[in-house]
């Protein structure tokens, strides 16, 4: 969903909540490197940063009844427009923080299918490397996101290592493909009706349900006509 003026629309989402911030110093290179091969390439990205630690006040809230405060519409209605996603997060206890996993668990299922998403991690150690692709990608893989195949992890000491420059630039070149392909378009457009989907998630059109059938008329309580 490119604008009219051919910008692609990022959204990074990062759920750092120090600062300053690793797991937001990461996220910000992805972007950057995202930014700068499209300038290359003649096109322009903008971006929206969603600092999860800003929207702490209202996830009890989205977590227990679904009620969203205008930090969380904004921040859905963003990810809803978004080319491409650029999610962060930091490792606690072996896995991604509660906050990062909450906020993509509040979110409605039908609402990041086909997305293009880069996934990245930070952590003390190198011991967390593998809790990008472990966990991280298979959340991703229940939202029924494109994820891009290489994944991003920066330990203390892999800021000091050009590798973690290398692996910036192929998820970029990858993001950045999906979104040239427009994947997203493609695959919504011409699949949507093969996925399945909760009542209500599109507004209770995507069912395709007739509510005035006898079987829907007695579920509801009423009697056969």
């Amino acid at each position: 969903m490119t604008n009219a003026q051919g910008a692609y629309r990022v959204v990074v989402v990062n759920a750092g909540i120090s600062d300053p911030s690793s797991t937001k110093l990461l996220a910000d290179r992805i972007e950057r490197g995202v930014a700068k091969l499209a300038a290359t390439r003649g096109r322009d990205v903008v971006s929206t940063h969603i600092d999860l630690r800003l929207l702490l006040p209202e996830l009890p809230a989205a977590l227990g009844s679904q009620s969203f405060g205008p930090q969380f519409e904004r921040a859905i209605a963003a990810l809803r427009d978004a080319d491409g996603i650029i999610a962060a997060a930091p490792v606690y206890k072996a896995g991604p923080s509660g906050l990062f996993t909450s906020f993509f668990q509040t979110l409605d299922n039908d609402l990041l299918i086909a997305k293009p998403v880069v996934l990245a991690a930070t952590a003390g150690t190198a011991r967390h490397a593998l809790v990008v692709d472990e966990q991280m990608r298979s959340m991703f893989a229940y939202l029924r996101s494109m994820t891009v195949p290489t994944s991003l992890f920066a330990s203390t000491e892999d800021w000091q290592d050009s590798g973690l420059g290398s692996r910036i630039e192929r998820a970029s070149v990858e993001l950045l493909a999906l979104m040239e392909a427009g994947i997203e378009q493609t695959i919504r457009g011409d699949n949507w009706g093969g996925y399945q989907h909760e009542l209500g998630s599109a507004g209770g059109t995507e069912l395709g349900i007739e509510l005035n059938s006898d079987l829907m008329r007695m579920a509801a309580g009423g009697g056969a006509a």
